[in-house]
Formats: structure tokens, sequence, C-alpha cells
């Protein structure tokens, strides 16, 4: 037999499991890694800049399209700087909207995650399970702001609009009977939050079928159990934040430890690991749905209560009412203004960060007094947790690459911004 020679890998960019536009060069030794170089570039759209040369109402957009599995917790961290440079804040309804639907979005991210992660090591059940349940928050996401991923529903000062009093439904077509249409409209008879509310009654036994599946799976415990360990001190070194870092048992949270809008109203765990390594963060993740689903039924519950104002009153910030806009010159004025040059900001610096659902995603901007940010900064969850893929790869084998990356729930429109 001759001796098996050390040679480099291409993993990527147009491999299945490399999550968007990874290239991953790997230095092996047989089937053992012995170094990982994460190559980023291909997907450079140059955000940071694009935002720097439109007013800042024009740029909630491109948040959106950053991570693309987590679009409106992007907005939030955006939405949240402006606030901070213009000193307003949300009326207190605003504010529960927005939790609400940031953990609509974990959510979201998580079952995206799962499913991806589950997929990628060899089990195709849970990639369609976790998308049937992505399809009913999808529906909410439209319900909203008419889009079912790219929102731009949240707005300096608020929301776009309130939550509306019913849901869009399923039609009969050729490819739909009328008895189908009337099974899927059986829970969208009611307003959008009687929706919701149906779905986190429902979604406990989905997360518990997930958990069927996978958690004492002997074949998924092989493939994760011990794979990618990170110690605590590391993981802080590192970087890392979400749960990355409480996979590796750090129990911190923005959401407890910097809370932001309502969320020191409301009732809720951080679920930590214990041993840092892939199969604790997937049960972190797999907990945090959990959590997100009980602080969602508290939102839906304060929202049910209590009605009122989803944007502020100040037309500098906020548009006019399009009756308003109608019949007043004034207010004709103030919609014009507000979008085709929006408004001047206070010289001065924000940085504000929200705990995204892969971690701490934050927004640095310096204004000048204009019309748009002198700079800005977006700090991005997966661009650290990414750096560690030498550390976290080094020893493995190649098969725990793909289980290394699923677990570190990589999206490269952040990463690369």
């Amino acid at each position: 037999m001759s001796e098996i020679k050390n040679y480099t890998l291409n993993f990527g960019p147009q491999h299945p499991a490399a999550h968007g536009v990874l290239r991953l060069v790997l230095e092996m030794d047989g089937e053992i890694i012995e170094r990982a170089d994460p190559h980023i570039g291909l997907l450079h759209r140059g955000t940071e800049k694009l935002a720097e040369s439109k007013p800042f109402n024009q740029s909630i957009g491109y948040m959106d399209r950053l991570d693309y599995v987590s679009m409106m917790s992007n907005e939030h961290g955006y939405v949240l700087a402006i606030e901070k440079l213009l000193g307003i804040e949300a009326p207190i309804r605003a504010q529960y909207i927005r939790v609400m639907f940031d953990e609509i979005t974990r959510i979201l991210n998580h079952l995206m995650w799962l499913g991806a992660h589950a997929m990628d090591i060899g089990a195709m059940t849970v990639f369609l399970y976790a998308f049937r349940e992505r399809e009913d928050l999808m529906d909410c996401y439209e319900a909203v702001s008419g889009a079912r991923m790219h929102a731009t529903y949240y707005r300096p000062g608020g929301v776009f609009r309130d939550l509306p009093n019913e849901m869009p439904k399923y039609a009969a077509s050729k490819w739909t009977s009328e008895k189908a249409a009337a099974k899927k409209n059986e829970n969208r008879q009611g307003s959008l939050l009687d929706f919701i509310d149906d779905f986190s009654r429902r979604f406990p036994t989905y997360v518990d079928e997930y958990e069927t599946l996978l958690t004492e799976n002997r074949i998924w415990k092989q493939r994760t159990v011990g794979i990618g360990v990170v110690t605590p001190e590391r993981a802080l070194q590192l970087g890392f934040t979400g749960p990355m870092l409480r996979g590796s048992g750090i129990e911190w949270d923005l959401r407890k430890k910097q809370p932001y809008e309502v969320y020191d109203r409301l009732d809720f765990d951080i679920p930590v690991g214990v041993t840092g390594d892939t199969y604790d963060r997937y049960l972190v993740r797999v907990e945090e749905m959990r959590q997100s689903n009980y602080i969602i039924k508290q939102c839906v519950d304060w929202l049910r209560q209590n009605p009122g104002s989803v944007m502020l009153d100040n037309q500098k910030v906020a548009p006019p009412k399009r009756e308003a806009m109608k019949d007043d010159m004034e207010a004709l004025i103030h919609h014009f203004k507000l979008f085709t040059e929006g408004y001047c900001v206070p010289e001065g610096e924000a940085y504000a960060a929200v705990e995204h659902p892969k971690g701490e995603f934050g927004v640095y901007l310096v204004s000048d007094g204009a019309n748009k940010p002198y700079r800005m900064k977006i700090r991005a969850p997966g661009f650290a947790h990414l750096a560690s893929i030498d550390e976290m790869t080094r020893g493995h084998m190649l098969a725990d690459v793909v289980a290394i990356l699923g677990t570190q729930d990589i999206v490269f429109g952040e990463v690369d911004r």
C-alpha cells in the first residue's frame, strides 16, 4: 500500500453543505483535518457602503437581505440605532409587536437551521417537518407586510402598520378542492393574533416531534456528541454570542442582561449547554424555540387587551395618514419630504444590539447631521463564529466539517455583507 499523503481539498463554494457561498480550503492528512481556511468575499454586496449613500429610512430593506433567514431581527438592530440617534422611542404597542415578531423570527431561523443541519448529516424527514411550520410563520410575515421574507416592517418610531384583523385565506383551485381549502382555512377565520395564538398552542407538539426524531437517535448522537467542542473560556475569547456561547455553558443573553423594548416585562428562561459540543448547541436551540413560543403567547395576550398607536405621531419621522395626505397640503409636503430626502439625524454616534437568533447583531451608526449615515458598521454574529472554524475542525474527520458548519448556523449574507 502506498502511503497516504497530505493534500488540500476545496470544500465549496458549490458544496450543498457550505450554506451559502463559503469556500473552505481544507489541508488534510488522509481523512483528518489539519487546517481549515475559510475564504469569504464571494457574496460581498457592500451593504454598509450602500447604506451610507441613502437616507436613513431607505436602508431598512437592505437589513432584511443580510441574514435572509432572520429578516425582522436585522431590521430591529438598525431601527434601534436610528432611534437612539434621534432620541425617540416607539409606542408601547409597537414594542410588543416588535418583540413578538423577533421571537417569530427566532423560531423561523431555528426551524431553517434544524432542517438544514439535520439534512447535512443525513436526516431528510426533519427538513420536511420544519418547513411545514415555517409556512405558517411566513404567512404571519405576509399578513403584516405583504412580503413573505423581506418585510421592511419595522420603522424608526414604530412599525409600518397595526396587526390586520383578518388572515388571507386559501382559495379553491384546480390544485386545491373546496374541501381541502376549507380544511386549510379552519384556523384563518379570525385576526392575525388569533392565527398566531393557534400556532403557539400547536407548536410545542411539533417540537416534540423533532425531538422524537433526533434527540435520542443514536446516529444523530454519534454524529454530534463530542464534535466541535469549545470551552467556555475559549468561546469568550473567540467572540461567540447567542446559542454558540450559551452552548458552551455561559448564560449570556442580551434580552436578559441588557434588556431592550419590553423584554424586561416578559417571563422566559435562558437555556445553556454543559459540554460545548455540537449536540449541546442543538439542545440549546431546540429549547430556545420553546421559550420563544412562550414569549409569543405573552405578547399575544397583552396585544389583545391593549389597543393603541403603533407609530409615533411625529410627522418629521412618521408618514402622515393617507386620508390626511389627500386633503391637507401640510401633510402632503411632510409625506413628500419624508420619502424623497428622509430626515436629518443629529450629529453623534450610536450602537444598538439585539439578541438575534444567531447571536449579538449590532449596528454602529455615525451621523454628521445629514440625512444619511456618515458611517455604518454591522456586527454580524456569524463572522466571529466562522473565524473559529479552523480551531473547531482541527483533528476531526472530513464528515465532521459538515456537522460543525451546521452547528454554527452560518448565513453568508451577514458574514460577507
